[in-house]
């Protein structure tokens, strides 16, 4: 089976760097053959976000986008596995459950503690080493940075959340990720897309990639978006995208990211 390159990377012109952890469905076939059947599709993708925001690409965003799947070690988790919502359900830096609470390995096949940690050297490293790398380049070439760590999940998952998820969740380590102002832009559009809902630091605050790689003093700033699948895609196998659902949504992400880029912009 053929190894894909450990993540893709597309340098951009703009102080605005993308960041898609759980877009990536690759497994190696001797931890894949371990999986449970229901865990075999990966179903806990972050399913079309690379599609989802193609037009980035052309506002001058960095883009890294991920191709092994967060069952094989998940890129938005502290490398000591620690939780980030504790005493709330999550799943770790290598995944034995999935959203659904079911298992993703058969009896006996969960990896050990040398294994996580090969996964990690292997393929959590190379991609923090390429997103710190960027980072600091653009923070080098601009007066300030934005970094938006792009999401999506299902809106109805009762293991970590009640009802249904707004279509916008906004995280940003309750306040502490970006500037203020940065915030409330975002949080503007999103409240008047009147076809939306939406909540700012509500379930999703903001992973491992909003928290570490904050640093507003010194002006880079993150947040996280966190989008409910049902407004862009099938919530079901085979994960279907539709587009009459999308192309609203798109337009209203392209408002929100346009926005971001004039907050960068605004520092001389």
């Amino acid at each position: 089976m053929h190894t894909p390159a450990p993540f893709i990377f597309h340098q951009g012109t703009a102080p605005l760097f993308i960041t898609m952890p759980h877009t990536g469905t690759w497994v190696p076939d001797d931890i894949k053959q371990r999986f449970t059947p229901e865990a075999q599709g990966v179903p806990d993708t972050d399913w079309h976000i690379e599609k989802l925001y193609a037009f980035a690409k052309a506002l001058g965003a960095s883009w890294l986008e991920a191709t092994c799947s967060r069952y094989v070690v998940d890129l938005n988790r502290p490398p000591n596995g620690a939780s980030l919502y504790p005493g709330q359900a999550t799943t770790g830096l290598c995944p034995d459950s999935r959203f659904d609470g079911g298992p993703v390995y058969l009896p006996g096949g969960a990896p050990d503690t040398l294994e996580i940690e090969q996964r990690r050297s292997r393929y959590w490293q190379p991609w923090h080493d390429q997103l710190h790398a960027e980072l600091q380049r653009m923070r080098a070439a601009f007066p300030r940075v934005v970094l938006w760590d792009c999401h999506s999940i299902r809106s109805v998952l009762p293991q970590f959340f009640d009802g249904v998820l707004p279509t916008f969740n906004i995280g940003t380590n309750k306040g502490q990720s970006c500037a203020p102002a940065l915030q409330q832009r975002v949080a503007d559009i999103a409240h008047q897309a009147a076809a939306f809902t939406m909540v700012e630091n509500g379930r999703y605050t903001g992973g491992y990639i909003t928290r570490h790689y904050s640093r507003p003093a010194e002006e880079i700033h993150t947040l996280q978006m966190e989008l409910t699948q049902c407004s862009y895609m099938d919530e079901a196998p085979p994960w279907d995208w539709r587009p009459e659902k999308a192309q609203p949504l798109q337009a209203e992400l392209e408002s929100m990211l346009l926005s971001v880029l004039e907050f960068a912009r605004l520092v001389r």
